[in-house]
């Protein structure tokens, strides 16, 4: 695997940090999770479960080992600093300020170890106006621009179904940890990465903030580009069963098929342009989704796809969770394997895209129990036994 000999001490909790350091297990690093004594990750809290642990913690921290450490006490600190001394990356997600006061931050990190890649995964950043305040998804959705586009007057955005902020700052994080990985073995030198879930996001808003952009420039920022429902040839409808489809029907080819399709050639524009593509299709637009409503409300679902399928007209169906996870597009894929869990049985996992590819283990081991691993870590990092019996007796460990 790329990452084969790199250790990775992470510090992270939740979802940003975790699934970063997930991903640079299956590249194959090995990663030794840090949690507090007792209740570890409040994560492993989350609903639904398995039998007893959590799928979302799963899902996140699979791969990995766990010790705990009370990293608020003295002989806790002497622990992370004797990981921090060995590992190659360090991931962490405190607020700003708290790394420091648990004596671990990036100024102490690089007195131990002046190669290490650490890496700081917070909602703003370590500084500017809103570094202090915590990175939760939506709130960074919200104050990004993306969280607005599905603002209707008269009624508040809808809460978005996807983490888009954390997914955007792990993924960013791990693109950050792989390229200071590549300066280290040219320099010998390690880096501090500041990486904010918003700056992340926000750098990935360029289509949805294209209209602002335009009128930065002093321009007017129309037409707009529409991908968000107002354009009538890319979005969803109803069928006849209170299901939904998906219609992408952008191209003129396409949309010449579709109109072909329910025999209205009427609604063929010979005069469409590329401009037409992403617009609202102005005076059009009220026929043309009056057309494909019709089409789709006519039809149940899948019967719907089925006959557009044989046609050429892209629809989609909109599956439910469950439909998604056993379709068969994910089992052609390999996109779910099963592990086998000492306690839970077997147990379905996401596997990373990037083992189709030879980049990434095609399976992972489930997430680790709370400190399972402490015993052996510390052992490995030349604690003797009498001193380990002194932290278990403490409650460091």
């Amino acid at each position: 695997m790329p990452l084969d000999g790199i250790l990775v001490a992470d510090f992270s909790r939740l979802l940003p940090g975790p699934w970063c350091t997930q991903l640079l297990s299956d590249l194959g690093a090995t990663v030794v999770k840090i949690e507090r004594p007792g209740s570890g990750d409040m994560s492993r809290a989350n609903p639904p479960a398995f039998g007893k642990r959590s799928v979302y913690f799963n899902s996140v921290n699979g791969g990995k080992h766990s010790i705990t450490v009370d990293l608020a006490t003295s002989d806790g600190q002497a622990i992370a600093h004797k990981l921090i001394e060995q590992a190659d990356v360090m991931v962490e997600s405190f607020r700003p300020g708290v790394a420091e006061k648990l004596n671990i931050d990036f100024e102490r990190a690089k007195a131990l170890n002046p190669a290490l890649v650490y890496c700081s995964i917070t909602g703003f950043g370590q500084t500017g106006p809103l570094a202090h305040i915590s990175g939760h998804d939506l709130v960074i959705q919200a104050l990004s621009g993306f969280a607005g586009l599905s603002a209707q007057p008269g009624m508040a955005p809808d809460v978005p179904g996807f983490q888009a902020a954390d997914y955007a700052g792990a993924t960013m994080a791990v693109i950050g940890i792989l390229g200071a990985l590549m300066k280290r073995a040219k320099t010998g030198n390690g880096s501090n990465l500041d990486i904010a879930m918003f700056d992340s996001l926000f750098a990935m808003c360029n289509i949805a903030l294209t209209g602002a952009m335009s009128r930065k420039a002093g321009n007017t920022g129309k037409p707009a580009i529409e991908v968000w429902g107002g354009n009538p040839r890319y979005a969803t409808y109803l069928t006849a069963d209170n299901k939904a489809v998906a219609v992408a029907l952008l191209e003129k080819r396409l949309w010449v098929n579709f109109c072909n399709a329910i025999d209205r050639p009427d609604l063929i524009d010979d005069d469409e342009s590329l401009e037409d593509r992403h617009s609202d299709h102005g005076d059009k637009a009220e026929e043309y989704r009056d057309a494909i409503a019709k089409c789709c409300l006519a039809k149940n679902r899948d019967e719907l796809i089925d006959e557009m399928t044989r046609k050429g007209v892209p629809m989609s169906p909109i599956y439910t969770p469950d439909e998604a996870l056993n379709s068969e597009n994910v089992a052609g894929r390999g996109l779910i394997e099963f592990a086998d869990h000492p306690e839970e049985g077997t147990i379905p996992q996401f596997v990373n895209p990037l083992a189709l590819s030879g980049l990434a283990k095609g399976n992972r081991s489930p997430a680790p129990d709370v400190g399972e691993s402490s015993e052996a870590v510390l052992k490995g990092l030349g604690f003797a036994p009498e001193t380990m019996a002194r932290f278990h007796k403490n409650g460091v460990i």
